[in-house]
């Protein structure tokens, strides 16, 4: 094996590349290709000073330590999402891809068969394949989420250099399967959790019912479940009770349930046991005699004179009565004395 050497690296990796087919995957790693080899070329930096490692659905460059840092950065922020635009604006939606990348500094070494190696570039794969950067791309309204080894944010990006946006950065530790490792991030963190979420997983989740208005709690299959007792929340306020109903216009009922053997008709008319009295008919204590004198389920006791005509066809006879006015006529004719 060769001596280790300092080499920047830049890793990009195709999201979601295993779910397309064999042409969808031919014809991805060339476009990948073409955007990596454009974002270096925008940076100035030869392909002599440059080596690649083909992983598949990833590519990987190793970059001569000659080359400045500050000026691959700026390319990777800048460039690579605008090149990937342009890719993505002239393919179909089948062909279209989104990007992780990251970029990182440090040793590695090339072996008897031609691979490289070495820890930090182990790190720099972990930080690729990092369940919070994949969360990151889920989150991002652009095509490519990136982040940058604690080594070159300590070196370059802390220093606002132009075209490098040091507030833009956002420390985060990385879980991989070697242990934490420390990143920063370009853009938004995702909210703790978001990084293992399976999409879809949070809408089984249980949810505590709450209950509405009427003491109910929403039932598991849409209907609803009694609140505590059986009777709705313990805290839930009294039912307030309806208005009474007023009474029309005209008509009182101030003691008694009145039956009626016909229909009762709103306005002028009442009909009462099939005649028509015309004008205001008060029913009750208002006039004829008290209550008091009145005997439940019995004939009126008598009075002087002539009694008033009982207007009522139920069975209490003591029911209510009506006076007639003085025009007022019956079935047997206008004026007719019944």
């Amino acid at each position: 094996m060769n001596d280790p050497v300092n080499r920047t690296m830049l890793l990009v990796d195709i999201e979601r590349f295993s779910d397309r087919d064999d042409v969808e995957q031919a014809f991805l790693r060339r476009m990948l290709y073409d955007v990596v080899d454009r974002t270096m070329e925008r940076a100035g930096i030869d392909e002599t000073l440059r080596l690649r490692a083909d992983q598949g659905d990833s590519v990987m460059e190793f970059i001569d330590p000659n080359v400045s840092v500050p000026q691959l950065l700026r390319s990777v922020v800048s460039e690579l999402p605008a090149q990937l635009r342009a890719v993505n604006r002239m393919a179909s939606s089948a062909a279209q891809m989104r990007l992780r990348a990251v970029v990182a500094t440090g040793f590695i070494a090339l072996d008897e068969r031609g691979i490289w190696v070495g820890s930090d570039l182990n790190h720099a794969c972990r930080l690729l394949d990092a369940d919070l950067l994949r969360a990151a791309l889920r989150e991002r309204p652009g095509d490519v989420a990136l982040c940058v080894s604690q080594s070159v944010y300590a070196g370059i990006v802390r220093h606002d250099h132009p075209g490098i946006p040091a507030e833009e950065f956002h420390e985060a530790t990385l879980a991989t399967k070697n242990g934490p490792l420390p990143a920063w991030l370009l853009g938004p963190v995702p909210a703790p959790g978001q990084a293992a979420a399976v999409p879809g997983a949070a809408a089984g989740a249980a949810r505590t019912p709450v209950p509405d208005a009427s003491g109910e709690r929403p039932g598991p299959a849409g209907g609803t479940q009694a609140g505590p007792s059986g009777g709705g929340p313990a805290c839930a306020p009294a039912p307030v009770a309806a208005p009474a109903a007023q009474p029309p216009a005209g008509v009182h009922f101030t003691g008694g349930a009145p039956v009626f053997g016909g229909s009762f008709v709103m306005g002028d008319q009442h009909g009462v046991s099939g005649g028509r009295v015309v004008g205001d008919v008060v029913m009750g204590s208002a006039g004829g005699l008290p209550r008091s004198a009145r005997t439940s389920g019995g004939p009126a006791p008598e009075q002087d004179g002539p009694a008033p005509e009982q207007t009522g066809t139920g069975p209490d006879t003591a029911g209510p009565r009506a006076r007639r006015s003085p025009g007022a006529s019956g079935d047997a004719g206008e004026g007719a004395p019944r």
